[in-house]
């Protein structure tokens, strides 16, 4: 209870810094766009301004901590980052709700990850050390990400929109399947036998543990099938390129 109460005064404080940056990209940064892809617009904006600024605040939390380990006490450096990224996934979360209810995957994406968030921030006050390293993997290809979602949603009106998306796709696919399908893997296996192994001696009941590691592996795997769908699709494009070229 005392570490809820002490961490109240960054929540409204994130969570005011993540909607004032929605708003503004729906009434000033996006205004002229289509409404129809405004909103994913003003989505694309507030994950910018969470994504690369979590990878280097989580990473130097990490480095700050000189006891970090999957089951150590959760730093106040580290609990301020988990606030950052709760008030994000909060914000968008609300965004899923108001403008695609029927968009389950990203719906329930963003429930289980708070579920993960909130449990080490205000549950357990543990295991920050393993819930920011597969936030910086989560984020690390955010910035390409979101660059390479806003050239796709208008790559069809403007041309300069199409040739970014042209030159990210390859690049980013290739960046996103190595740290998702081969990072984030290794990693959640050195988390899984470290629980398994009871080497913290249940300090995270085994229950929270068993959760976090359910609710990574769905995410990683709906995400190799992500990424394995636009390479498919990259590979039609080209092709159906090289054969027009060609007659």
């Amino acid at each position: 209870m005392e570490t809820l109460i002490n961490s109240l005064p960054d929540l409204p404080l994130f969570l005011s810094f993540f909607l004032t940056i929605y708003l503004s990209a729906h009434f000033l940064v996006f205004r002229n766009w289509c409404p129809k892809i405004r909103p994913e617009a003003a989505s694309c904006l507030i994950s910018i301004f969470h994504g690369t600024p979590a990878v280097f605040l989580a990473t130097h939390a990490l480095f700050t901590n000189p006891n970090r380990g999957f089951s150590s006490l959760n730093t106040k450096t580290e609990a301020s980052v988990l606030d950052f990224s709760i008030s994000y996934f909060i914000m968008d979360l609300i965004h899923y709700l108001i403008f695609s209810p029927s968009d389950i995957l990203f719906i329930g994406h963003h429930l289980a990850t708070l579920f993960v968030f909130v449990t080490c921030r205000y549950l357990v006050a543990r295991g920050a050390y393993a819930v920011l390293m597969l936030l910086i993997l989560a984020e690390v290809t955010s910035a390409c990400q979101n660059a390479w979602t806003l050239a796709n949603a208008r790559r069809i009106d403007v041309q300069f929109a199409a040739k970014v998306y042209d030159f990210l796709s390859l690049p980013f696919y290739a960046f996103y399947s190595v740290v998702r399908g081969i990072l984030g893997p290794y990693f959640v296996y050195q988390m899984g036998v470290f629980f398994i192994s009871g080497v913290d001696g249940g300090i995270i009941p085994k229950w929270i543990w068993v959760s976090w590691l359910c609710v990574v592996v769905t995410a990683i795997s709906v995400s190799i099938l992500w990424v394995t769908n636009l390479w498919v699709q990259l590979y039609k494009e080209r092709g159906a390129k090289l054969e027009k070229k060609s007659t």
